[in-house]
């Protein structure tokens, strides 16, 4: 890496104790991302082109030859999907992103199957795999490890990047991406994104996604944001301490069937008992903050309904037949942002928009 900041010119501790912000300064190099670690990291600017890159790539791949284009694109690259926290989608579509452009993708989805298993640190198991690959894709239930390792690897003799695909409670920026992206497809031919209204709905404390997608939507102009959950699971102040910050116009609630008609998305979210000590989840009562049939007929005719999945019962399935419900397409769409992403990381933009076919 090169630049006056970056990981090498500052100790971990003081690369720890800084906010968020000041974090995502550290993490480019030349101009584009290198560690992609952050939702912090990324401006109105960025979200667009990154958005336009997955839609070119989208299309392009549509042909045989645009297909065979992509795959050449990366062969020579190697990368490792190092999932110590269950998934399926995101493993999936970051595989998958692999896939399109050509890249070998190796994988660790249980520490039982690798050297931890003996003992070996976290920090060796990832030094072992930048001996191997050319970026690594890490989710942890381990709050902050992703950004630990990239700091270690940027001072190493082998500074691979790595990406965050989930990191304990605190981040999925890449989530957050696959929501704007998602969100910029929907509302493309009603002015945007700049001005609409996102209701956040559920586990909003331990959600990590809604955490992410919350700071992305900042960059846009006069988006209202209306927070939906039981008290005890209600957003946190600290992300409502940003949200101040920004100027957003933030309100909080526990009336779903009153928020739908004034949205433009809904973002529902499942209860995250994964990070239950006692099962206080189970003394909560969520049955109201459950999107249900009838409420479509509140929903406004260009609003969209979305999921971050996996779901249980938060939005009914009869839901899923209504054009609106687009958590379908804003999964794949996952596989497009998340392709345009390593295709940025590896300086491949230029030839993807120069493509003809």
């Amino acid at each position: 890496m090169s630049g006056e900041r970056d990981l090498t010119r500052i100790a971990w501790d003081d690369f720890h104790a800084l906010d968020v912000v000041d974090k995502a300064a550290y993490l480019e190099e030349n101009g584009r991302e290198f560690h992609v670690l952050l939702a912090q990291q990324f401006n109105r600017r960025r979200l667009e082109e990154l958005g336009s890159l997955a839609t070119q790539i989208r299309r392009i791949s549509k042909q045989e030859a645009g297909m065979t284009f992509l795959r050449g694109l990366m062969p020579n690259q190697r990368a490792m999907l190092y999932f110590s926290q269950p998934s399926s989608r995101t493993f999936l579509s970051f595989c998958a992103a692999c896939q399109i452009l050509g890249v070998n993708v190796g994988e660790v989805r249980d520490t039982a199957t690798s050297s931890e298993f003996k003992g070996e640190s976290q920090e060796d198991s990832v030094r072992t795999f930048s001996s191997y690959f050319d970026l690594i894709i890490m989710r942890s239930q381990i709050g902050g490890l992703a950004e630990r390792m990239a700091w270690l690897l940027s001072n190493t003799d082998r500074p691979v990047p790595i990406v965050n695909a989930g990191s304990g409670k605190d981040q999925h920026p890449t989530q957050a991406l696959l929501d704007i992206y998602t969100l910029q497809r929907s509302f493309e031919r009603q002015g945007g994104i700049d001005g609409k209204t996102v209701v956040f709905v559920g586990d909003l404390a331990r959600g990590r996604t809604v955490r992410s997608l919350a700071w992305l939507l900042t960059t846009y102009e006069q988006v209202r944001m209306l927070f939906v959950a039981p008290r005890e699971l209600q957003i946190g102040e600290d992300i409502l301490a940003l949200l101040d910050a920004a100027g957003v116009n933030v309100e909080l609630s526990d009336d779903l069937e009153r928020a739908i008609p004034q949205a433009d998305a809904v973002y529902m979210t499942r209860i995250q008992d994964e990070w239950d000590k006692a099962g206080e989840s189970s003394r909560i009562d969520t049955r109201r903050f459950c999107f249900r049939r009838e409420y479509l007929a509140l929903l406004r005719p260009h609003g969209v309904i979305m999921h971050p999945f996996p779901r249980r019962q938060e939005i009914d399935v009869a839901v899923d037949e209504d054009p609106r419900a687009v958590y379908w397409r804003q999964m794949r769409n996952g596989m497009w942002i998340r392709t345009a992403l390593i295709a940025s990381i590896f300086g491949k933009e230029a030839a993807i928009r120069g493509y003809e076919a």
